[in-house]
């Protein structure tokens, strides 16, 4: 029995195809296919990187309790409105950065700011 392919392999796949198609094209279409390969890269880097988990686990963090993430992050919001919290609660900015840069990360890694900002985190 064959194992099944994995998602990030399927979207590699196509993501591809789209690319080694791109030049036949023109106008219009070109266009699409270069948006719709994009996507497709976005998707696959947030396959691999999940960074909703990460923000989940960082808000949980910052909270000090669990939690579905929409309801996480309503509670920080909230918590940030009534000034309950801000940048002096611990591990809060540090967080806020985090989760940020793992959005960015996903969506454009070749953002400039964002590869200064990750160098300077990771350091």
């Amino acid at each position: 029995m064959a194992e099944q392919i994995e998602a990030t392999t399927l979207i590699e796949a196509v993501r591809m195809f789209l690319a080694e198609l791109e030049p036949e094209l023109s106008g219009r279409r070109a266009f699409h296919a270069k948006v719709a390969g994009n996507a497709l890269a976005i998707v696959a880097r947030e396959l691999a990187q999940a960074p909703q988990a990460r923000e989940q686990a960082l808000l949980a963090g910052v909270l000090g309790h669990g939690g579905d993430l929409d309801g996480l992050r309503a509670e920080l919001c909230a918590a940030l409105r009534d000034g309950r919290m801000g940048e002096g609660t611990p591990g809060l900015v540090d967080g806020l950065l985090a989760v940020a840069l793992a959005k960015c990360a996903v969506d454009n890694p070749r953002y400039a700011t964002f590869k200064r900002l990750a160098t300077a985190a990771e350091a």
